[in-house]
């Protein structure tokens, strides 16, 4: 049975985070708002909770989903070898719109796909989404549609993609900001950071904090020249 809750309303909201929680801990799937678009989300250590994610989207182990995390802490827990520059970026943009590509800790069990031993994390820049993810824990949440089809702005456009494959819906109005957009997507895996996808976060505000950042086109900043415009969003 699939539940919607407006999380404009207090107790719609305590309910709703409640409902959630449990949906997670029974390894069903939630969709909750991001500062971006709405995501789907599911345990991130449940291998079966993940797998019907990807299953609920029609997407497949060759593209992984990202973890949301509620805390910047969180980060060497998940993480290892973590790069001094992604700690910049980490530092500067979380919560908000900006998700890191780091080493994974090789110790943890989890199973999110073909991730060739690396995590995508982000702490979104959402009081709804953030409260959820203190009572569950990291989420693996991927966009709130069908593959091949725009990223939900509100959670209706969501559960008009989704429908019945998500327990609970937490619904907090449309996202303001995203427009649609998702985060910005930062492989700090090698020597130089580089944007593998362009979103919220311009290359220019990157290269603000961590000028040796590489655009999406492989271009390094070049010398004495002021840093790339920002680029369109997708």
């Amino acid at each position: 049975m699939t539940t919607s809750y407006d999380c404009s309303d207090p107790a719609q909201r305590s309910e709703g985070l409640a409902a959630a929680q449990r949906a997670v801990s029974l390894k069903q799937c939630i969709v909750l708002p991001t500062d971006t678009v709405y995501g789907i989300g599911a345990d991130a250590f449940s291998p079966q909770a993940v797998a019907t994610m990807l299953a609920s989207k029609g997407r497949g182990r060759n593209m992984p989903p990202p973890v949301l995390i509620p805390r910047i802490e969180t980060l060497d827990g998940l993480a290892t070898d973590v790069h001094p520059d992604a700690r910049r970026l980490a530092k500067a943009f979380w919560p908000g719109g900006l998700t890191l590509i780091c080493l994974a800790q090789p110790s943890l069990t989890w199973d999110l796909g073909d991730t060739l031993g690396t995590v995508a994390l982000r702490m979104p820049d959402d009081d709804v989404a953030l409260e959820l993810l203190m009572l569950t824990g990291p989420l693996a949440v991927s966009s709130a549609n069908r593959t091949g089809h725009p990223a939900a702005t509100t959670a209706a456009e969501a559960a008009e993609q989704l429908a019945e494959s998500v327990a609970v819906y937490l619904d907090a109005g449309p996202r303001p900001d995203g427009g649609g957009t998702g985060s910005t997507i930062v492989d700090t895996t090698g020597e130089a950071l580089r944007v593998v996808r362009q979103g919220t976060v311009s290359l220019e505000q990157l290269r603000d904090v961590v000028p040796g950042v590489v655009g999406i086109d492989g271009a390094g900043p070049a010398a004495g020249a002021a840093p790339d415009a920002p680029a369109a969003g997708a």
